[in-house]
């Protein structure tokens, strides 16, 4: 299971990446909308990748089965911050996008 989210996390940290590196502010911020969910995956694959053990203590279960509620946390907090800032960047976008008429990173248009 390790494996696969391992692989999942580069993928989008690549696709992000280049997402970014291109000249359209809305893939730009696809872009970084991939970063933050791959930087979210990899901050609750460190809490620990469990399957069938229980989220609360009970009497007999030790405590190193149980998996660490503090990264999910984390996480929980880090999608809603990102869901603001991606609604915060669109609204720029079109802002930009209706005060220029581009929507090229660098405010120049296609050189057709």
């Amino acid at each position: 299971m390790e494996i696969i989210l391992s692989i999942a996390i580069g993928v989008m940290t690549f696709c992000g990446v280049w997402l970014i590196l291109r000249p359209r502010t809305y893939q730009v911020i696809v872009g970084l909308s991939l970063l933050a969910y791959a930087v979210n995956l990899f901050i609750f694959s460190v809490g620990g990748v469990k399957t069938n053990v229980p989220p609360v203590l009970v009497d007999g279960t030790a405590t190193a089965s149980l998996a660490d509620p503090v990264p999910q946390a984390l996480v929980l907090t880090a999608i809603v911050i990102g869901f603001a800032t991606t609604a915060l960047f669109l609204v720029v976008l079109l802002a930009s996008r209706g005060l220029t008429g581009s929507d090229h990173v660098d405010g120049r248009s296609d050189p057709s």
